[in-house]
């Protein structure tokens, strides 16, 4: 690797970026990691092996890039920000053959890819952090383990437990195939500029089974989005204001409300894994029968 960064310094951070005549985007959520210690550990918790594909959204300059390309990993960096891509595609990687830049919205761009991952990571923007996940596990995309730098409260929603106030549908989502772990938090000093946010460092390990049978996937997660479209709202009057609500009407979200032997004045945050799929099961069963077009 022929690039020599110091990615510690704000002082070098400043100075290439003033160089390319670049500035932070903060709706891009731009913030450097300039702990060395701290990119190792998270390098190291996604245990790249030689050879390995790994995504990693949202490279930046290239701090974590860098340390997957050293364990050997072959990686595909997806990036939004065209000055970034500029450094990474002229400057930083351009003798790296395991190196591979896709320009663009990740949310865009990750859905138009044919190849499967085994690893992917990412310091994600706090703004679009969760939204980002969500993407990724309503998608096709299943690597073994998984490691991303988010916004403390989000990985505090990701790792919930049903009944608790953060079980909410992005903790549904990650825990569906993968069992999620908040690994350590971050400091604001480790970032240049320091964030006005906490961070902690999330680990997704996929699961040998995942909680929802395959099958019923797709119809779980469209009843999942209704139940906690809005928190306030009993499960019921959630699955009659959205899409199962359209599909089945009053008479059909009841009796699958019944046949699941579900409470309807319930709250979604109070469903439990086995209550969540026995409704997504008599949601499916129903709904099958009702002409496609009217789903």
């Amino acid at each position: 690797m022929s690039w020599k960064f110091g990615y510690d310094s704000p002082q070098a951070i400043k100075m290439v970026l003033k160089a390319q005549d670049m500035a932070m985007c903060k709706r891009f959520g731009q913030n450097f990691l300039i702990s060395t210690p701290i990119r190792e550990k998270i390098v190291d918790a996604l245990q790249v092996e030689e050879g390995m594909r790994v995504w990693e959204i949202g490279p930046g300059l290239g701090s974590i890039t860098t340390l997957l390309l050293q364990k050997g990993g072959r990686v595909t960096a997806f990036e939004i920000d065209h000055g970034f891509c500029r450094v990474l595609r002229e400057s930083a990687f351009v003798d790296e053959s395991g190196f591979e830049l896709v320009e663009g919205d990740a949310l865009k761009t990750m859905g138009l890819r044919t190849d499967i991952p085994e690893r992917i990571c990412g310091n994600l923007p706090y703004n679009v952090g969760s939204v980002i996940l969500g993407n990724i596990m309503e998608g096709v995309w299943r690597p073994e383990r998984m490691v991303f730098t988010l916004q403390k409260e989000v990985v505090q929603r990701i790792t919930a437990t049903p009944g608790s106030d953060d079980w909410s549908t992005i903790s549904i989502l990650c825990q569906m195939d993968y069992d999620v772990k908040s690994l350590f938090d971050i400091k604001p000093g480790s970032f240049y500029p320091e964030p006005n946010v906490k961070s902690s460092v999330l680990l997704l390990e996929k699961r040998s089974e995942g909680r929802v049978p395959p099958t019923l996937k797709g119809d779980f997660i469209v009843m999942m989005h209704d139940l906690f479209a809005q928190r306030r709202k009993t499960i019921k009057n959630n699955l009659l204001r959205g899409k199962c609500g359209a599909a089945l009407l009053r008479d059909g979200v009841d009796a699958v409300l019944e046949e699941s032997g579900i409470d309807p004045s319930r709250r979604a945050e109070e469903l439990s894994w086995d209550e969540l799929v026995r409704i997504a099961a008599a949601y499916a069963g129903r709904a099958s029968s009702v002409p496609s077009g009217n789903r």
